[in-house]
């Protein structure tokens, strides 16, 4: 059994522990309490020092095969010269898109995340979360506004699902892109074959537009694809409401963005039993306006947080959009902030064995380094000065966890 000691033990289900230890056996938690309990397990502890315990970090939107465009995007303005850019950037050797995947998942598991909510088009680099201490789920994406091709694009997912996945612990599910780039027909497709895993939603005011009137940036965007010519009538209502409206908001999905909605969309995101991820410093950098993180946990709706894609962020750390969203929010506790990136994120995902730090669950674990172990342990962490780590397998025991 490996003994852990350090400043503080943050276990998320329970009150921060000041000196507390947390004792680890074949991957699992074992205990976990004040290090003078009297129940405390004996033996010599491994003393991570004066900083912070806390659970794996949990990213639950990113892109990774979008790392390449790191730093290449810039001085593009707008939501849709965004989408444009990134269009455009995809013309690349698959080679340097897997080593940009693989240097972006290394960032990940040294920055404490242990589990990760991973988009994909192409499921290129689904070999490399394999073989990686991630756990991971990926969302095969599909975005097709043609109604005549919905069925060939569903059964080309199916296809590359079979042919791709490797026969471990990754685990791919369909997802559709946006309301704005999937016809109804392929919403129906994916229905048919279990539902829609992950979505962005309600991301941009150009998305908004595009279903009230069907006019806008996206409108020509789409024309410049050659899909202007395709039938569309706008249904007049708000991203949530016409995916609430064609059944397209269901439970477990994980919903991403979810910047433009008011408190009604709210109260439909609640009731649909879905979990918005939270990717406030890419909303940043695109300009699309802040998540209304106040108003969706009023109305109960579970959030995580991600990171978005390099393409649009400087870091995959999600200890960065946890200080972002301490600045954009000053008076959201703590608290709640470090629980979105932890257990969060472990639920959306589908992990109810990661996110905590209790008895049972498993020992998948992250330390925050901090000058001493005073004041608030939480508030350390959103404070942007706390550097977060994964724990190495030394220090975890024999194995380490994944």
């Amino acid at each position: 059994m490996q003994r852990l000691t350090a400043g503080w033990v943050v276990p998320i289900g329970a009150p921060p522990l000041p000196r507390g230890q947390v004792a680890v056996h074949a991957g699992r938690v074992e205990w976990v309490g004040p290090a003078d309990a009297p129940d405390a397990p004996g033996g010599p502890a491994l003393d991570l020092g004066p900083g912070i315990l806390l659970p794996g970090l949990v990213n639950a939107h990113t892109h990774l095969e979008l790392s390449f465009l790191s730093g290449r995007l810039e001085g593009l303005s707008g939501f849709v010269d965004w989408v444009r850019g990134v269009v455009e950037g995809r013309e690349v050797d698959a080679e340097v898109a897997r080593e940009a995947a693989g240097r972006a998942i290394r960032e990940l598991e040294e920055s404490g995340t242990v589990a990760v909510g991973d988009v994909s088009n192409t499921l290129h680099h689904l070999d490399l979360l394999e073989g990686s201490r991630l756990r991971s789920v990926v969302f095969h994406e599909l975005l097709a506004w043609d109604p005549k091709v919905a069925a060939a694009v569903a059964r080309g997912a199916e296809r590359r699902i079979s042919e791709r996945t490797p026969s471990g612990k990754v685990m791919v599910r369909l997802a559709a892109h946006a309301p704005h780039s999937v016809s109804p027909a392929l919403f129906g497709e994916l229905r048919r074959l279990g539902g829609v895993s992950s979505i962005h939603l309600a991301e941009s005011r150009e998305e908004s537009r595009f279903l009230q009137s069907g006019d806008g940036p996206w409108a020509g965007f789409l024309a410049e694809r050659g899909l202007g010519e395709v039938p569309f009538v706008a249904p007049g209502v708000s991203p949530v409401r016409y995916l609430s409206q064609i059944g397209a908001l269901e439970a477990g999905q994980v919903v991403v963005h979810c910047v433009q909605t008011d408190a009604e969309d709210a109260r439909l995101l609640k009731r649909a039993g879905v979990s918005v991820a939270v990717c406030l410093r890419s909303n940043r950098r695109l300009g699309v306006g802040l998540p209304p993180v106040p108003r969706l946990l009023e109305e109960g709706v579970p959030l995580c947080l991600g990171t978005d894609s390099l393409a649009s962020v400087e870091s995959l750390r999600i200890e960065d959009e946890m200080y972002a969203l301490r600045e954009a929010f000053p008076d959201l506790p703590a608290a709640v902030i470090v629980d979105m990136a932890t257990r969060g994120g472990a639920r959306a995902l589908g992990f109810p064995d990661l996110g905590t730090i209790a008895a049972g669950q498993t020992a998948a674990l992250a330390y925050a380094d901090v000058e001493d172990a005073g004041g608030d342990p939480l508030e350390r962490l959103v404070s942007g000065r706390a550097r977060i780590r994964a724990l190495s397998d030394r220090e975890l025991g024999s194995g380490g966890a994944t």
